[in-house]
């Protein structure tokens, strides 16, 4: 099963020293029975693309926990076993747990087939999005607005290989 781990630079660069994401349980998003009612799709691409966007809301949340992270959302795509990643039925009806699933144990940074990283463009939209991230979750829609402006930006493709440069990015500005 694919999932998306959503990141911020300093969480990717501490991923890298350790070999390892998460220790386990941690929050991730897959392509989960929920996600596919709500998008009305068998496309599995579209599906993978959502559950990405998905992540990529998560990254923005823990952007806004960590004012010191550059302001790019960072998303690692990983391959996990059957099993190792689940979602909770008690919230499957959930709006804001669409696509969310635990992944049980740790998972080594290798098994990641790629990474999705904001290009610089996208910074400015980004820390906007994080501050207003409070307000567009109690309902205002100006707040909201401001966070889907963030989504205006597609998340660039990196492969595993150019996980030290990007580190390497959070590291300039930290």
């Amino acid at each position: 099963m694919r999932v998306y781990v959503p990141l911020t630079l300093p969480g990717l660069a501490e991923a890298y020293k350790t070999g390892e994401l998460g220790s386990g349980p941690f929050v991730a998003y897959a392509v989960t029975p929920a996600l596919r009612e709500w998008y009305l799709s068998d496309d599995i691409e579209e599906l993978e693309y959502a559950a990405l966007n998905r992540a990529a809301l998560g990254s923005l949340r823990l952007l806004a926990a960590d004012a010191g992270a550059v302001r790019r959302r960072v998303v690692v795509a990983v391959d996990v076993p059957d099993g190792a990643a689940t979602s909770d039925p008690d919230r499957a009806l959930d709006p804001a747990a669409l696509g969310e699933v635990r992944v049980a144990g740790g998972v080594s940074l290798a098994k990641a087939a790629s990474v999705h990283v904001d290009a610089s463009d996208a910074e400015a939209d980004v820390a906007a999005a994080a501050g207003a991230l409070a307000a567009a979750d109690g309902g205002d829609d100006d707040a909201q607005f401001v966070v889907d402006g963030a989504e205006d930006h597609e998340l660039l493709w990196f492969a595993t290989q150019e996980i030290p440069n990007l580190v390497g990015m959070g590291a300039e500005r930290g």
